[in-house]
């Protein structure tokens, strides 16, 4: 499926999907799960976001052939993309640190829908033109070729139709609860928006064993979902007849909470979300992403007065290394990601169906699996 243009339905194409060069590997993709990321640059909304292009970067795939000098994978094996690569060398600072894992090995390229040689792999059949890549993954189509070190290698026996969410916003919202904040037992959380990721971020609270998790939105049809996987009270902030970090922190709370997440991408629900975090220590994260120009305002004695923000990309998970061991304890029962998925599609023209799904705004998950 092609977005030709911003704003308008993805196209079915048939395209020509070149072999994989050095350094990387062609994959048959088996099943693709929608994330607002992608919703958000087919709107026009992604200064980065280059047409025609193929979008998608939640999915489960196989390998079915790799390039040169590749030996972390080989065909037949199962793989989750990963947007944020993860290239492991000695020389690089970002591999080596367990501060971050944003490695910026291929970021120059991956921004300009190209792989790593500065080329393109998609071409449309009947013209012969160049489609660019997206987030180093497309896998809006049954075929694409990733970057090796964009590649994880995972369980074969892991069903594919689940496991496409780690390839995004389930891991996200673990990830910012269990990497980037550390919550820990009887703390308490606020989380802001109660999509996929929101309910991640209950989901790892609970999990971490915080003792209240409220979960605040402004649409009701939510909560019973925030309920379900973990949250402990609702608060629809739009009946609220005062600022919402108000309610959070003078009614709800004495101080705040301990942590707040911000799983919106709205500039003003990151402020609301700062400023019902505790005093003296609070910690807001910023996990939504915000339109293109849009940016953060609180008064600096927010700050002054001991709160902290921070943000997360991918949860602070290494892909390579991480998305195996989060599959592993799905695998195990521990970590539940099948009640994201509501909403099941199939065939790659299926795509818009789902994308219309995810505006419904009864969709966590929608995955469309590949004939």
């Amino acid at each position: 499926m092609v977005a030709l243009e911003a704003k308008k339905p993805l196209s079915l194409e048939t395209i020509i999907v070149d072999p994989p060069k050095e350094g990387e590997v062609r994959v048959k993709v088996v099943s693709n799960a929608l994330c607002h990321t992608d919703i958000y640059t087919l709107d026009g909304l992604d200064p980065e976001g280059l047409f025609p292009c193929i979008l998608g970067h939640e999915a489960g795939c196989i390998v079915e052939s790799v390039g040169a000098g590749v030996t972390s994978v080989k065909v037949g094996d199962h793989v989750v993309p990963g947007y944020t690569p993860q290239c492991g060398a000695a020389e690089c600072i970002f591999c080596m640190s367990p501060k971050t894992n944003l490695c910026p090995k291929i970021r120059g390229t991956q921004g300009q829908g190209l792989m790593p040689d500065g080329t393109i792999r998609f071409r449309l059949k009947d013209s012969g033109k160049p489609i660019y890549h997206f987030m180093g993954c497309s896998t809006m189509s049954e075929y694409t070729v990733l970057a090796e070190i964009s590649c994880a290698k995972i369980d074969k026996e892991a069903p594919l139709d689940k496991c496409c969410l780690f390839g995004c916003g389930v891991s996200t919202g673990l990830g910012a609860v269990w990497n980037t904040c550390k919550v820990q037992q009887g703390e308490t959380v606020a989380v802001f928006g109660l999509g996929a990721v929101g309910l991640a971020v209950i989901q790892a609270a609970k999990m971490a064993g915080a003792s209240r998790i409220i979960a605040i939105d402004i649409n009701p049809s939510k909560f019973p979902n925030a309920l379900k996987f973990g949250a402990t009270e609702t608060l629809d902030s739009s009946k609220c007849d005062k600022p919402v970090q108000k309610v959070v922190a003078g009614e709800l709370t004495e101080w705040g909470v301990d942590y707040s997440f911000d799983c919106t991408g709205n500039v003003n629900v990151m402020r609301s979300a700062l400023e019902c975090a505790h005093r003296g220590w609070g910690v807001s994260c910023v996990i939504g992403v915000a339109a293109s120009g849009h940016e953060i305002s609180t008064r600096p004695f927010q700050l002054v007065t001991g709160r902290k923000w921070v943000g997360t990309a991918f949860g602070g998970w290494k892909t390579r290394t991480d998305i195996p061991k989060l599959v592993d304890r799905y695998m195990s029962g521990k970590l539940n990601v099948d009640d994201y998925v509501t909403h099941n599609f199939n065939g790659v023209a299926d795509t818009n169906k789902a994308i219309d799904a995810l505006h419904s705004g009864e969709c966590l998950r929608a995955v469309v699996t590949y004939n």
